[in-house]
């Protein structure tokens, strides 16, 4: 069995919309998420607790276009941390995972904070470099475009260094859950 999970964060339809290209994020992240699966690596999903009376509940769920399967775990998280007061770390240790690949919603929130936990608390990490977004951003905004946060957090984590760990910043198509971490 492989050392490797995939992390799907935050991929709720509500908060996906208006986010920078959703439906080819979506679509790479399933295709990963069936890559994982054939390989027998752990998929797991990390969902936001969202409380917004008056929206449809299945709005509130994982985005069909990444539906989890039964073998899946789902977790609910209250934080940008997916490991914070969830059982996330426990789970990775008892499928003897080492690295994790993440994808999801937003890039700049619950992707950057679950990528440095799991780099803190030991995990190689493959963030996947055209698997994650973040909402579109009015053109008047005097923030950075969604487009903008992507490039910049890739480039970020392909610069930073954790001791003792290895960073890749990879894309979808590059990505293998049979394949060892490059040495750090």
């Amino acid at each position: 069995m492989p050392d490797t999970a995939l992390l799907i964060v935050d991929m709720q339809g509500i908060l996906l919309a208006g986010a920078h290209d959703a439906e080819a994020c979506l679509a790479r992240v399933a295709e990963l998420a069936e890559r994982a699966r054939a390989a027998g690596a752990p998929v797991l999903y990390l969902r936001q607790r969202v409380d917004l009376p008056g929206v449809p509940a299945e709005l509130l769920d994982i985005h069909p276009a990444v539906a989890p399967q039964p073998d899946d775990t789902v977790l609910e998280k209250a934080s940008a941390d997916s490991f914070l007061d969830t059982p996330l770390d426990g789970l990775l240790r008892e499928h003897g995972v080492r690295r994790v690949v993440v994808t999801g919603f937003a890039t700049e929130y619950c992707v950057d904070s679950t990528s440095r936990s799991a780099l803190s608390r030991g995990y190689d990490l493959v963030l996947v470099a055209d698997g994650h977004t973040t909402p579109q951003r009015p053109a008047e905004s005097p923030l950075p475009s969604a487009a903008q946060v992507v490039v910049h957090h890739n480039a970020v984590f392909a610069t930073v260094a954790y001791a003792g760990r290895t960073i890749q910043v990879l894309p979808a198509v590059k990505v293998d859950f049979a394949a060892e971490p490059a040495a750090p």
